[in-house]
This record gives C-alpha cells, sequence and structure tokens, in this order.
C-alpha cells in the first residue's frame, strides 16, 4: 500500500514508530497530487516546497526524540478561506487573488505546533457561498460537483491528496462535501474550535471543522484543533476530553432517535434506504433506536437563508461596492440579495433561531443521546445542473442540500456526516447529530457505523 493511501491513524502509528518519515509520507502525497490534481482540482495553491521543509524538520525532531504526537509529520490540507501567513489565501475569489495575510487563523497554528504537514490550501465555493465548489470535481465520477463550500477538502481526502484537511460550515459546507466524497465530516459545536483567521460568512452560523477519511483520524485531528480561544468572540471555554478514547465506547444503552418528518421529505429512496438502514445495524450494535419528532420543521429554511443573507452582505458590503464584477455572478447576487433584507426580519429570525434551539434542547432532554438522519437528500449533482427533479419535486441544488444540514448550523450542535452507502456509483452520507459539547458520543457512535458499513475505507478509482 502507498503512504498516500493510508488512513492519518495508521499513518500516524507507523511514523511514531519509526516503520514510515514524514518525509516519505510526504513525497507520497505530493506525488499523488502530481498524479491526479490535473484532473480533480482541489487545490487553489499547492505548497510542495515548504511542505518538503516542514517534513525534513518533522524527521529530524523526531529523530532527536523530540516526538510532538499523533499529527507529527502528517499531512494537511486548508480551506483557502483560513488565513496562512506567508501562503495566498484567496477565498477562491478574484477579489483577494493575491492576498497574502501576515499571520496565520488559529488551526493553522494548532497545527503546525502539532508538527503536521500543510500541502496546500483547498478550493472553497467562492468565500463559502455556495455548495458547488465549481473549480473542483468529484473524484468518484469527474462529471459530478464534490459539494461545497469545503469542495476542494473533500475532494483532497476522497482522492488521496492529504490525510486530515479543514473545512467550515455555515449551511452544511463540512457535511455536504463529506457526503458526496465519501469521506467524513465533524461539524463542532458552535464555539468549540476557535474561527480567529477565517474569512466569515455568517458570523452567528460559522464553524470550523476537521475532515478525514475515517472516523478515528476526525477524532484525532479535532483533539488538536478544539479549544479555548480568547480572540474569537464566539469561543467557549469548556473541557475539551479525550476524543480518541471515547471511540472505543460502543452504542451500547445509547438512545438515538431517527426523525420521522423532515429529514425523510422529498428525499432518494437509495438515501433514505442506506441511512435506515445504518440505523437498523446500530439497534443490532446494542442502541435503543426510536423514532423522534424534529421540532418547528418549517422554520429551518426561512431562518437559516435570512441570517446568513444579511450578515455575508454586511462583511462584504465595501468589497461588493469596490469589487462588484470581479465577484462569480451566483454570490453576487445572493450579497447583493442579502442587502434587501430588511432588519426587521433579520432581528425576528435570529429570535426563531432561539425557539429552534429550545427546541431541540427539549427533544434531547427526551432522553435522546443523538439523532440519526440523512446528510443530504440526494447525491452528488452534476456539473452544471442547477436542480434535482424527482418524485414530483423540483428543487434547486443549494435548497436540497442546505435543508437537512441548516439544523445542525442554526442550532449549533455537533454534526458529523459518515458514509452509509452507495446511489448510482456516488456516495451516501448519514448524519449523526448529538448535544451541546458532546463530540465525543458523536464520534462514538460514528465509529460502530463505520465499523458495521462493509465499503468503509473504500476510495475512488482515477
Amino acid at each position: 500500500m502507498e503512504p498516500w493511501m493510508l488512513s492519518a491513524t495508521d499513518a500516524s502509528d507507523l511514523i511514531r514508530t519509526r516503520e514510515l518519515s514524514p518525509v516519505e509520507l510526504t513525497e507520497s502525497v505530493l506525488g499523488r497530487i502530481d498524479a491526479v490534481e490535473d484532473r480533480v482540482g482541489a487545490f487553489a495553491t499547492v505548497t510542495a516546497d515548504a511542505a518538503r521543509v516542514r517534513a525534513r524538520a518533522a524527521e529530524a525532531e523526531i529523530a532527536a526524540g523530540n516526538y510532538r504526537g499523533p499529527l507529527h509529520g502528517l499531512t494537511y490540507g486548508m480551506k483557502d478561506l483560513v488565513n496562512t501567513a506567508g501562503v495566498r489565501t484567496t477565498s477562491s475569489s478574484r477579489t483577494r487573488a493575491n492576498y497574502v495575510p501576515e499571520e496565520d487563523g488559529a488551526v493553522v497554528e494548532l497545527l503546525d505546533a502539532a508538527g503536521a504537514v500543510m500541502v496546500g490550501k483547498t478550493h472553497t465555493h467562492e468565500y463559502a457561498f455556495g455548495v458547488i465548489t465549481p473549480t473542483t470535481r468529484n473524484p468518484w465520477n469527474l462529471e459530478h460537483i464534490p459539494g461545497g463550500s469545503s469542495g476542494g477538502s473533500g475532494a483532497a481526502l476522497a482522492a488521496g491528496m492529504c490525510h486530515l484537511a479543514i473545512g467550515t460550515d455555515t449551511g452544511g459546507s463540512i457535511r455536504i462535501p463529506s457526503a458526496v466524497c465519501g469521506v467524513t465530516g465533524l461539524k463542532p459545536t458552535y464555539g468549540r474550535v476557535s474561527r480567529r483567521g477565517v474569512a466569515s460568512l455568517s458570523w452567528a452560523l460559522d464553524h470550523i471543522g476537521p475532515m478525514a477519511r475515517t472516523v478515528a483520524d476526525v477524532a484525532l485531528m479535532l483533539q488538536h484543533v478544539a479549544g479555548y480561544d480568547r480572540s474569537d468572540p464566539a469561543s467557549r471555554d469548556v473541557p475539551v476530553p479525550d476524543y480518541s478514547a471515547a471511540l472505543d465506547g460502543g452504542v451500547q444503552g445509547l438512545r438515538i432517535g431517527v426523525p420521522t418528518n423532515y429529514f425523510f421529505d422529498h428525499i432518494d429512496p437509495a438515501v433514505a434506504d442506506a441511512v435506515r438502514a445504518l440505523a437498523a445495524r446500530l439497534g443490532e450494535a446494542g442502541a435503543d433506536v426510536v423514532d423522534a419528532q424534529i421540532p418547528m420543521p418549517e422554520a429551518y429554511m426561512p431562518v437559516e437563508y435570512c441570517i446568513f443573507l444579511a450578515e455575508a452582505s454586511a462583511y462584504h458590503q465595501q468589497r461588493i461596492r469596490e469589487q462588484a464584477d470581479e465577484f462569480e455572478p451566483d454570490v453576487r447576487l445572493l450579497l447583493e440579495a442579502g442587502e434587501m433584507v430588511p432588519a426587521t426580519d433579520y432581528i425576528r429570525a435570529l429570535r426563531v433561531r432561539t425557539l429552534l434551539q429550545q427546541g431541540w434542547r427539549d427533544l434531547f432532554n427526551s432522553g435522546l443521546d443523538a439523532v440519526l438522519a440523512p446528510t443530504l437528500p440526494n447525491v452528488a449533482a452534476r456539473v452544471g445542473q442547477d436542480a434535482f427533479d424527482r418524485w414530483g419535486v423540483t428543487e434547486a441544488v443549494i435548497d436540497s442540500y442546505v435543508r437537512t444540514s441548516a439544523p445542525g448550523n442554526l442550532t449549533g450542535l455537533p454534526a458529523m456526516s459518515v458514509p452509509c452507502g452507495f446511489s448510482e456509483g456516488l456516495p451516501i452520507g448519514a448524519q449523526i447529530i448529538g448535544r451541546p459539547y458532546d463530540e465525543a458520543t458523536v464520534l462514538r457512535i460514528g465509529s460502530v457505523a463505520e465499523s458495521t458499513y462493509a465499503e468503509a475505507g473504500r476510495m475512488p478509482q482515477l
């Protein structure tokens, strides 16, 4: 097996025991990038020279007995929305084509301190304002999208061009590409991971989190990026547990709710069947799987759109006035639409969001430990496809994908997508939503879900 094919956890073990060097691992990944990147288009910038320097430094440190921990020498891709000192951070936009930050974002600092090796900046839908990532293709079928906005991260992982990646999530942008690219991605609880140094889409809804090819890899990365940061106003000073240790807990005695409404509305039958099959396997593994009624289903989409349209337009107000023609047409349209959201509607949306959060608190207080639902109603759309037209319903691709992702952003609850099946040769994702700051239980359930899935670890042929 080539080193680029290893899981991050397996590669970490081999580096720790000195059976694999960081230089060998990095060269294998850079070779994989050379082989497939021209077809996938996952990276805005490949930092090959800097990666080699960091890999050599990691190798020397480990040889000298200065092992920093399980991320030491592992490769990662950083979403191009996150500042990297001395490296272009374009947000995949012509408006920032030449922007080179002087300081790193918080997650970059943490990963660098852990000794990880950045191999490049992964593409995003422009300023994270979309679910397509038009620069990038899905490694499972290059005629299909990788999702968005963290599509570059999802595609890079699926194609073996890094072992770990960072994504951001405002309306599903970690979970959407994870689902359609067949990888695992966790949107942590709001405030769990610092957003310092990240271009904002919506202050009220933005999250940042880990993406990888396995649940154990996600746990490994979350361990190093979670924690309090006083420079991020949304950050919360709450304990960070041992996420990797939580993976061995099993699901015996956990109560998992499967929605009877909302999440399974207007959904591809193959997706519904795959998620329900996973629920059955979790039941066989010892979980108490029960029906769950999702609160206020009519509110998610209007509240999500109202908040992020208004906040995104506020964030980009000066840029849209000075550089409007440099935005892609779809993003420019949304930014201009956001300026027409009345302040009264925005305030009402924030108030309704509070009611939604209370509704989910009541749901978990009824005895649930987690909710299991489809990550998305459909698999990856074709490149250029505007809408899904199936089962008597026409729905825009962005609406379809955001519809089942938005509850996690509006409530701020931890939500993870794990692979659970295929339809028409394209991956299907299941979403595990947990209690506030209880990523450990989400990961624990995800680990069992992965262990019961016969095709876990399968990679596309490119």
